[in-house]
């Protein structure tokens, strides 16, 4: 492991200040992410600053009757609470899918959403990777790509965003609140916060040199029958092959987001208009511009599959 240093601070604007004054400097809460990629060399930040004493660990009643989730909740926490259990039910079977007890335990809200892909090449340091290191190719397109993206792909980078969490937030129209380092506050819908690739698959995010995650909001409930179906190639502690996330109201009308198939929470609104109509109506508009490799063809009709299974669950 490369030398850095390490500072506490104590209020977010300090946080997102100290990241601005000094250069590669990485936010830690949980670490169950960053220091993993810290042994691998794959991250090398020179200075860590520690974000666990900013008191950004409340769930929190909104005026609206939505819910202020503080960026530092751990995702146990999360998951139990009543009121997501009762109101945002996709979003706790969402969290409890993921990972495994003691990583929940220590991950927190924002950093599940700042989490990194798990593409092999991206944590094999022996083969190019854009996204690890810029201009050096894919080592993905044409090789082993399997468990990669088949929509919202570039030339530079499959890579798939590997979280649970944030495809339930995405259904539910959560939206990301930050502190820049000149402390100034930003809301960032969930739909635009995580980025396509591109030509610069190196940034995952639209958050700015220094910007803080403070909280994630979810607006008022929207009722429903809220569902989380996974399919991955163990039944536990493995990422998704395709996630969907579904609210299904009683005349068949809803939303749904997918994971496992794209660099972000893939979500197409205008499909969800089809959603009467049955899972290859919605698919068939959801998955128009994919382009899957020879490896990952087998996701569209996964997806097809799986969204299935989720309206059938939703109908009882």
């Amino acid at each position: 492991m490369k030398p850095f240093t390490y500072q506490r601070v104590s209020t977010p604007a300090e946080a997102a200040a100290a990241a601005a004054r000094m250069a590669n400097s990485k936010f830690i809460a949980g670490g169950t992410n960053l220091l993993d990629l810290m042994k691998l060399q794959i991250e090398a930040p020179a200075h860590l600053i520690d974000v666990n004493a900013l008191k950004l660990d409340k769930i929190e009643d909104m005026p609206d009757g939505g819910l202020r989730i503080g960026a530092l909740v751990t995702n146990t926490n999360l998951a139990a609470d009543t009121r997501v259990r009762r109101d945002y039910g996709v979003l706790s079977r969402a969290i409890v899918a993921g990972a495994s007890g003691q990583l929940r335990n220590k991950a927190t809200t924002a950093g599940n959403l700042l989490q990194r892909t798990r593409c092999p090449y991206f944590y094999d340091t022996n083969q190019p990777c854009n996204k690890r290191q810029p201009g050096t190719g894919c080592s993905a397109i044409g090789g082993y790509s399997r468990q990669l993206g088949v929509i919202g792909t570039s030339d530079s980078c499959i890579a798939t965003y590997p979280g649970d969490m944030a495809v339930a937030m995405r259904v539910l129209d959560a939206t990301v609140h930050t502190v820049k380092p000149d402390g100034l506050t930003r809301t960032i819908p969930i739909a635009d916060f995580h980025r396509l690739p591109g030509d610069t698959p190196q940034a995952d995010t639209v958050l700015q040199t220094g910007e803080l995650i403070t909280a994630v909001t979810l607006p008022k409930p929207i009722g429903g029958t809220h569902v989380y179906q996974k399919v991955r190639d163990r039944a536990s502690y493995a990422f998704a092959l395709v996630s969907v996330a579904a609210v299904v109201q009683s005349d068949g009308s809803g939303r749904i987001a997918v994971g496992g198939i794209a660099p972000k929470p893939w979500r197409n609104e205008a499909a969800e208009a089809d959603l009467p109509r049955g899972a290859k109506a919605v698919t068939t508009k959801l998955l128009a511009d994919a382009r899957p490799t020879e490896d990952n063809a087998f996701k569209v009709s996964l997806v097809e599959r799986t969204l299935a299974a989720a309206l059938a669950e939703a109908k009882g």
